[in-house]
C-alpha cells in the first residue's frame, strides 16, 4: 500500500512516501480502504519525537481516518497509522458516516468535535447563561466549540483569532464577538468584549502568556480549561493562593484517556452527528492535500495558515 512515513525525528520535512505491506488485521479489527486521513497537531509532535513510536522507526503517523469497509460501509475512526491507503480500525468503535458529509466535515467530529464537546460538558461544566471565551475560535476545535457553546446555552460567546478574516468567521459561526488573541492586552480585550465584566469560562490551547492573561480575565468561580500549548511558550506555574482568592478553577483535558475508556462511538458522537444532521452545527472543513503532500499540510497547520479541519486525500 501507499504510505507516508518518517525514519528520523524532525519537522514535516522528514516525511517521505513509501510502498509498504498492508497492515495485519487482528481479532476484533477491520481493514478499510482509506478515503482521507485527518491532520492534527499531535502528528507534528509525534514526528518530532515527543511521542514514543510503538515498534520504532520507520513509522507511519496519523491517528484518524475515514474510508470504506470490505462490505462497502463508509466509516471513520481512530487508528495507529493513518497516513496510508489502508488502515486497521477496531470493529466495535467504528462510526458510521453518511455520504452527504465530506471527509473534512466528518473527520472534524472525531478529535476536534469530541474535544470541543468534552471541554464544555465534562471539564468546564458549562451552565446556562455563562460567558465563554474560545481561544483560536476559527480553528478545528475552536470553530466547533463556538457553535457548541451556543447550543449548550452559553449567554455570551467570545472568540479570539489572529486575523480579521478568522475573527469574522468565528462570528459567522455563532460567536457574539471576536477579538485579537495576542497575549499583549488580552485580558483587557476579553473583559471589554464581555460588556466590561470578567468571564466565566475560557477554553485555551495556546498556553504561555495567553494562559496567564486568560486566568486574569476570569470572574469569581470562573474556570480555565487548558488542552494544549500551540504557542510553544512555557506556561507559568499557577499559584494556588491566587486560585483560592477568587475561587478560580484550572483544569486540563486530553482526549486520549477518554477514548481509551469509552471509545469514539458513544452518546457524545451521537449528539454531534445529530446536531450536524439538523443543521445546527457546521463542521468546518479546511484544506484538502494529496497524501503525497503530507509535509506541506503539517507545515501549513503548524504555521497557522489553515482554517478548519485539514485532511489528506488518498
Amino acid at each position: 500500500m501507499r504510505a507516508i512515513q518518517f525514519a528520523r525525528y524532525g519537522g514535516p520535512e522528514v516525511l517521505e512516501a513509501a510502498e509498504v505491506p498492508d497492515p495485519v488485521v487482528g481479532p476484533g479489527q477491520v481493514l478499510i480502504d482509506v478515503e482521507a486521513a485527518g491532520v492534527n497537531f499531535a502528528d507534528i509532535r509525534q514526528i518530532a519525537g515527543d511521542y514514543e513510536q510503538p515498534g520504532g522507526l520507520p513509522y507511519i503517523p496519523g491517528g484518524e481516518v475515514i474510508g470504506r469497509t470490505p462490505d462497502g460501509r463508509r466509516v471513520m475512526g481512530f487508528t495507529a497509522n493513518g497516513y496510508a491507503s489502508k488502515a486497521v480500525l477496531d470493529a466495535g468503535d467504528l462510526v458510521s458516516v453518511p455520504d452527504r458529509l465530506g471527509p473534512g466535515e466528518a473527520l472534524a467530529l472525531l478529535v476536534q468535535g469530541l474535544t470541543a464537546w468534552h471541554l464544555l460538558r465534562s471539564s468546564a461544566r458549562l451552565r446556562p447563561g455563562e460567558s465563554v471565551v474560545v481561544n483560536a475560535g476559527a480553528g478545528g476545535v475552536g470553530s466547533l466549540a463556538v457553535q457548541l457553546a451556543r447550543e449548550f446555552g452559553a449567554g455570551r460567546v467570545i472568540a479570539t483569532a489572529s486575523t480579521r478574516d478568522k475573527r469574522s468567521l468565528a462570528v459567522e459561526l455563532g460567536a457574539d464577538t471576536a477579538v485579537d488573541g495576542a497575549a499583549d492586552g488580552y485580558t483587557e480585550r476579553i473583559i471589554e468584549a464581555n460588556e466590561d465584566r470578567p468571564v466565566d469560562v475560557v477554553l485555551d490551547a495556546v498556553g504561555g502568556a495567553v494562559f496567564e492573561a486568560a486566568l486574569s480575565a476570569l470572574a469569581g468561580f470562573g474556570r480555565l480549561v487548558t488542552y494544549g500549548s500551540s504557542s510553544g511558550e512555557p506556561t507559568p506555574a499557577v499559584d494556588p493562593g491566587r486560585l483560592m482568592a477568587a475561587n478560580l478553577g484550572v483544569s486540563g483535558f486530553w482526549l486520549r484517556p477518554v477514548l481509551t475508556e469509552r471509545g469514539a462511538a458513544g452518546l457524545e458522537m451521537d449528539e454531534l452527528l445529530g446536531l450536524v444532521a439538523s443543521g445546527r452545527v457546521r463542521p468546518l472543513a479546511g484544506a484538502e492535500y494529496p497524501l503525497s503532500e503530507a509535509g506541506r499540510a503539517l507545515a501549513d497547520l503548524a504555521g497557522r495558515r489553515t482554517v478548519g479541519k485539514v485532511v489528506l486525500k488518498v
